[in-house]
């Protein structure tokens, strides 16, 4: 790859999640970029290694999703070379956000996870989050894997209505 197209990449990847205030997965970033076809998706895998490595963006695992954030060096770096990422892709990138942005936040503010904690023991954390802050925290535990896998799923569908169910039965008097 061209060294200024892999800059281009890596500039057109720290203005998208520059102007989110959510982690965004990988699939998100490579959908976002590949459907307007700035690149392919192995360019845009070499780029989010390349980030991550040099400290401008952070990989949070999970088993479910790759969560990318931009840092305070991803930004500086970014207004350095704003210009180099044209108005027309950065017009494209802000309308995409703005039309997808409740269906973005939702994918990754509802986290769900699991993990062994003993032999036929699975812990399972579930969280909603708000701009970096846990409105609900659950951590259940559970005899199998598949239950485990089964509540994390569900767990996306469910949410807002266990949320409003403990808020509502911790409020009454009943």
């Amino acid at each position: 790859m061209q060294p200024e197209a892999l800059m281009l990449y890596k500039l057109i990847v720290l203005y998208i999640l520059n102007r989110v205030d959510y982690p965004m997965t990988n699939p998100q970033i490579t959908d976002l970029i590949t459907t307007h076809g700035y690149t392919t998706y192995m360019n845009v895998q070499e780029v989010l290694s390349d980030l991550a490595d040099d400290g401008y963006i952070t990989l949070q695992q999970t088993k479910n999703a790759s969560l990318y954030r931009i840092t305070p060096e991803g930004r500086e770096t970014l207004s350095f070379f704003y210009q180099n990422v044209s108005r027309n892709i950065r017009d494209e990138i802000d309308l995409y956000l703005t039309e997808n942005k409740y269906s973005l936040r939702d994918e990754v503010s509802n986290v769900a996870d699991y993990y062994e904690s003993r032999a036929n023991e699975y812990v399972t954390e579930l969280k909603v989050l708000e701009r970096d802050s846990s409105v609900i925290e659950l951590r259940l535990t559970v005899p199998s894997r598949e239950d485990a896998e089964t509540i994390c799923a569900h767990w996306k569908k469910k949410n807002a209505d266990i949320y409003a169910y403990v808020l509502s039965a911790l409020l009454t008097d009943k």
